[in-house]
């Protein structure tokens, strides 16, 4: 993770990733708190149908498709989205992402409103912290 205060590049390629399982890998990039704004953003990439479990976060969360095509279910809505589609998903709305194609992977920036960023999964209700250590 990278604070951006202090100027830098970063190759994804060279970071820890953490593999979620169930063909999902994620790379947190930045951190930042500057005075009353703090922002988490990475990059998750999903094998195809792969999908993340329907959850919601404490904060509002924006996923820009860098590549791939997906189905997206944001608060009871299915749509199918595809690169250079972005969504903003406000705090506590439950919402899933589905790599819909059958060969190639697919890839989302994501950005949480907050470093203390954490993720609740709606089937179980298990609620994990989103940071370096726990992505």
């Amino acid at each position: 993770m990278s604070d951006p205060r202090t100027a830098a590049i970063l190759d994804p390629d060279s970071l820890p990733a953490k593999n979620r399982g169930g063909g999902i890998r994620t790379v947190p990039l930045v951190t930042a708190r500057i005075g009353s704004t703090s922002l988490l953003n990475g990059v998750t990439t999903l094998d195809p149908g792969a999908a993340v479990p329907l959850h919601f976060h404490n904060c509002e969360e924006s996923v820009l498709v860098l590549s791939g095509s997906a189905r997206v279910h944001i608060d009871g809505v299915e749509t199918d989205v595809k690169p250079g589609f972005t969504t903003w998903i406000p705090t506590g709305v439950p919402h899933f992402f589905r790599n819909t194609s059958s060969t190639e992977p697919m890839s989302i920036f994501w950005t949480y409103a907050s470093i203390d960023a954490n993720r609740t999964i709606v089937a179980t209700g298990v609620t994990t912290r989103i940071d370096a250590e726990h992505r």
